[in-house]
């Protein structure tokens, strides 16, 4: 299964998974269409499956019109999105599967961002290998997704599920937000080097023009705020020891930041 990330709007991304094999396409909350149309031809597949995390529109954008060009692709959402995404046919919940280019993704319901909310993660087939997980608005690089829908507790729940995976997950968030995030993480877990020369390593990155996406599981558990809500340099930073305090309040100062 080969991804192809795509920029698309003012700091999406969309991606495409490609098996070389049978060469079918699958995407991931496609924003725009033409984009992956564009993408599709230059592959010379069909697409058979869109993968959505969530009902916004700048990540179900492009269902319609990519189904008017392939009618026979599958879209696949949310249990609880019903009625909110696009052409939906298959309604995913917690544990549920996917199948694609002979893999299998596991189904993670992580509400939060919003109620329905869903991620996709595919384990590695063998050691030598990475797993891809692709969470949506739930987890950014450096940060997570606001709680437009959810509670910080759903969301400290959510998270954890994440935590839980190898380190050398790829994560494969939907939005180019690290540079900015990491301007405020550094202002709450200012003593964290790990952090420090993150925020170096991106700030040069972004300079270049260069994407921060996929980032890994294991640096995310060391520089972001948003999965050290049980760190001692959160709690007393946010002045609380209960998880979702501590998440709430960071949230809330990040959210003004």
């Amino acid at each position: 299964m080969n991804i192809i990330r795509i920029p698309v709007l003012s700091d999406n991304y969309i991606f495409v998974l490609h098996d070389r094999t049978l060469n079918q396409a699958a995407v991931v909350d496609p924003a725009e269409a033409q984009p992956v149309l564009d993408c599709l031809e230059s592959l010379g597949a069909e697409l058979v499956a869109i993968f959505n995390t969530h009902h916004h529109l700048d990540h179900v954008g492009g269902n319609k019109e990519l189904l008017e060009a392939f009618p026979d692709a599958v879209v696949y959402g949310g249990e609880q999105d019903r009625g909110r995404i696009p052409r939906q046919k298959f309604f995913l919940k917690e544990g549920d599967t996917v199948e694609f280019a002979g893999e299998k993704g596991k189904v993670f319901f992580v509400p939060g961002h919003t109620k329905a909310h869903i991620a996709y993660y595919f384990a590695p087939t063998d050691e030598n290998e990475v797993g891809e997980l692709f969470c949506g608005d739930t987890l950014f690089a450096g940060g997570c997704g606001r709680l437009f829908e959810g509670t910080p507790a759903q969301m400290v729940n959510s998270l954890s599920k994440f935590r839980a995976l190898p380190d050398n997950t790829r994560v494969w968030c939907a939005h180019e937000y690290t540079l900015s995030n990491l301007k405020f993480a550094i202002t709450v877990d200012g003593n964290n080097l790990d952090l420090m020369n993150r925020y170096q390593e991106v700030t040069m990155a972004r300079e270049n023009d260069q994407p921060t996406i996929p980032t890994l599981i294991g640096l995310e558990k060391k520089t972001n705020p948003f999965m050290r809500w049980d760190s001692d340099q959160m709690k007393s930073a946010m002045g609380f020891e209960e998880p979702s305090r501590v998440f709430g309040r960071l949230r809330g100062m990040k959210d003004n930041f």
